[in-house]
């Protein structure tokens, strides 16, 4: 299978030019004080009970298209009366088929936190989603080199934002220590290959586990028993879903069922 990662990064780099014609910095930090901004952090840090980050996209490399009549707005008011602490939402267009306006649209009808889940690979980035809104972003460790990463989390942390630091594997997991005021996001999903093992999270927690941030199992995760079973070899409680619930008959019993798991 072709790296799936690689064509994504390069994609992104040729829309970026593009971006950066159209909007200036200037534009977009005038943009940001227009925005309201909640700590995507803090909330799970202070959640005593499973933090469950849903995901809203329409579709992904791996699954294609996940919802028909998709509607983002539906489905945000699906997740938050259901006990989503946060929102991840899918700006990445070419692949994943978002839009950063669907942040910003959503985080006129719902005071919930909003990761932009999207491809990070320019600190022009960080402005431009912050001013649609997030409260968080993404820094994927396979996708970027050492200096890359550090800076993209140096200019997060200057806008005041929450960061994911998202690993595949243990050599990931030791790079991601050092950001220290990071959430760690344990992917289940090899993003080279697509392939999907829940046992990804119990090798890498075993790396992270002195990390002081919130961890954060991501993919896969498809059950409530799938998530027990990460918290019970873990004490990890933080989950990020989207295929399965945007896919599920029930949605609003699977996310019940998995924000129980602890008691």
């Amino acid at each position: 299978m072709k790296n799936i990662l690689e064509k994504i990064i390069t994609d992104k780099k040729s829309s970026l030019e593009f971006i950066k014609k159209e909007k200036t910095l200037d534009a977009l930090e005038k943009s940001i004080k227009e925005q309201i901004f909640l700590n995507f952090k803090e909330v799970i840090q202070h959640n005593d009970n499973v933090s469950l980050i849903a995901e809203i996209k329409k579709a992904s490399p791996s699954a294609g298209v996940l919802v028909n009549n998709f509607d983002h707005l539906k489905i945000a008011k699906m997740y938050v009366d259901n006990g989503a602490v946060c929102l991840s939402v899918l700006t990445e267009e070419k692949h994943f088929l978002g839009k950063l306006d669907y942040i910003q649209d959503i985080k006129k009808h719902f005071k919930i936190p909003i990761l932009a889940k999207d491809f990070f690979i320019d600190p022009y980035q960080i402005a431009l989603s912050k001013s649609y809104g997030c409260d968080c972003v993404l820094i994927i460790i396979a996708a970027l080199n050492g200096t890359q990463a550090d800076e993209i989390y140096s200019e997060a942390l200057k806008h005041n934002l929450s960061v994911i630091v998202e690993v595949h594997n243990q050599e990931e997991a030791e790079m991601a220590l050092k950001f220290d005021q990071a959430i760690i996001g344990i992917n289940n999903r090899n993003l080279k290959t697509l392939e999907v093992s829940l046992n990804n999270t119990i090798s890498i927690f075993e790396v992270i586990k002195t990390h002081k941030g919130p961890i954060i199992s991501e993919s896969g995760i498809k059950t409530a028993n799938d998530a027990k079973y990460i918290y019970e070899k873990t004490g990890i409680k933080n989950f990020l879903i989207g295929e399965s619930l945007l896919k599920s008959d029930n949605p609003n019993e699977l996310m019940k069922k998995i924000i129980q798991i602890t008691q």
